[in-house]
């Protein structure tokens, strides 16, 4: 029989237990900071009269007919100002609790990761430049649209296309092993090159796009073309995520731009 002091039978005296690691599915800092940041915009734009609440839609949110230089351009809250900061600000209003909600579940699986890989400063500033880059397609494609856009789906997109330079690479979160988050968003990514070139990333690509071109994912535009669905700035978003992640990413791609990881390797048969 061993004697209390004895190490178990499993376990060699001198190595020490392995320290307990983070649930994948549990959600890091800063993306639990970026929901609770929408929500709380919510409850008080909410707590508004109906006037006030929809004059903060035109100052905070993406108006393409503010940036109209011709005489007959309107008059909006916000002045010069607002020319720049509702790039960003539209993405943190949303219509409805729905509407929050559906964001929030796309950003749980693919937020998730890239906040842990990004970490909190690099994660703000992508959501922030992946707001403009939608901001930017809907502002070419709707020229002299009235109708304010609010909504986070670009930058929802925008991390969704980050997620996939990593997400199908060998080991990382798609695998949902319990206790690996950590080791799953810290997995070499592949290059922009590698990425559109994996049969998985470019079936996730023709579904993503094919999904937000018929139905787009939840940006809305109210007033004059209430309920629209702005899927331009999704695809804005994404597209910017995508061609743009190296500039964030602080992990360093392995030998041969993770070929050697990845998974779109296949198994050689025995000899």
């Amino acid at each position: 029989m061993d004697s209390p002091s004895d190490p178990p039978p499993d376990l060699p005296p001198d190595q020490p237990p392995e320290a307990p690691r983070e649930p994948i599915l549990t959600l890091p800092g800063a993306l639990t900071a970026y929901i609770v940041l929408l929500a709380v915009i919510h409850a008080v734009r909410m707590a508004l009269p109906p006037d006030l609440e929809y004059w903060t839609i035109e100052l905070f949110g993406f108006i393409p007919k503010r940036y109209d230089p011709t005489l007959l351009a309107t008059a909006f809250p916000g002045g010069a100002g607002a020319k720049v900061w509702t790039f960003v600000t539209y993405s943190l209003l949303h219509a409805n609790i729905s509407h929050i909600v559906f964001n929030v579940l796309w950003l749980l699986p693919f937020g998730s990761a890239v906040a842990r890989r990004f970490g909190s400063f690099r994660f703000f500033l992508f959501m922030a430049v992946t707001a403009v880059a939608g901001a930017m397609a809907h502002l070419v494609t709707h020229e002299h649209g009235i109708a304010p856009m609010i909504g986070a789906s670009a930058s929802v997109s925008g991390a969704m296309a980050a997620a996939i330079r990593f997400a199908f690479v060998r080991g990382s979160f798609l695998s949902f092993r319990y206790g690996d988050a950590d080791a799953a968003a810290q997995v070499p990514a592949l290059s922009l090159t590698r990425a559109l070139r994996n049969p998985r990333v470019l079936a996730f690509l023709a579904i993503w796009f094919g999904v937000n071109i018929i139905f787009g994912m939840g940006s809305i535009a109210i007033g004059a073309e209430p309920g629209s669905v702005a899927w331009q700035a999704h695809i804005g978003g994404f597209v910017a995520g995508l061609v743009l992640f190296s500039l964030f990413d602080p992990v360093p791609r392995g030998p041969c731009d993770a070929a050697a990881a990845s998974s779109e390797q296949t198994p050689q048969p025995p000899h």
